[in-house]
């Protein structure tokens, strides 16, 4: 699903990441966990095709058999936005849209019909348990509730792969738990496969893998 070589990122003298070789299955759930400024959210974005890593001749970074590090800038947006979903710690919603609408964008950015789009996001909202909220605007539900709807965005254009910033970080522990037990039960329905930054020990301990995070060097149980 996933193999990169050589990656690596840098800031002025200081290399911040450097990753020699990464391989990721098909539907797995991996937990990216380390210390903080230990590359996480950097590897998760390299990953994610959100960031580049260095220029260097060997690096090459492989999703779905496609290198993505040579891929031009208007392709990769397109192969981005229908293959890679993302959720944010912090919602990233949007407060002038409803809930519907909010979920939808991805799927009008590749120039899905509308309808269809309402309907696929009809159909997810039922399986996270909060179809009654559809029209309902952001800032009126609880923080468990938007990070259902961040989900729901993330799984419109029914991506095979789910990078994700600490989703549950500003979640209770009930509402941690839930998602957590969310991402498994989409992996096993979907085969979808989730990339997760997190500090959340249950997290870590349930995953398929683990990856940790070290001075920006990648150790792996």
């Amino acid at each position: 699903m996933i193999e990169a070589k050589k990656l690596k990122k840098s800031y002025s003298d200081k290399i911040v990441l450097d990753i020699p070789s990464l391989k990721i299955k098909k539907s797995q759930i991996i937990s990216i966990c380390g210390p903080s400024g230990a590359g996480k959210t950097t590897l998760l974005s390299i990953l994610g095709t959100l960031m580049e890593a260095d220029n260097q001749k060997e690096t090459s970074l492989k999703i779905m058999n496609k290198d993505v590090t040579r891929m031009p800038q208007n392709y990769l947006a397109k192969f981005r936005n229908i293959n890679l979903g993302f959720i944010f710690q912090f919602h990233e919603l949007l407060n002038e849209f409803n809930v519907i609408e909010n979920i939808i964008i991805p799927g009008l950015i590749a120039n899905k019909d509308k309808n269809f789009l309402f309907k696929r996001a009809t159909e997810i909202l039922k399986i996270l348990g909060i179809v009654d909220l559809k029209f309902s605007n952001p800032k009126n539900i609880s923080g468990g509730e938007k990070q259902r709807v961040a989900v729901a965005r993330s799984l419109i254009n029914n991506p095979s792969i789910i990078f994700a910033d600490e989703p549950s970080g500003n979640l209770d522990a009930k509402n941690a738990d839930e998602l957590h037990k969310l991402f498994f039960k989409l992996r096993d329905e979907f085969g979808q496969t989730f990339l997760i930054v997190t500090h959340n020990e249950k997290l870590s301990k349930i995953s398929d893998k683990i990856l940790k995070l070290v001075d920006g060097k990648i150790q792996t149980r």
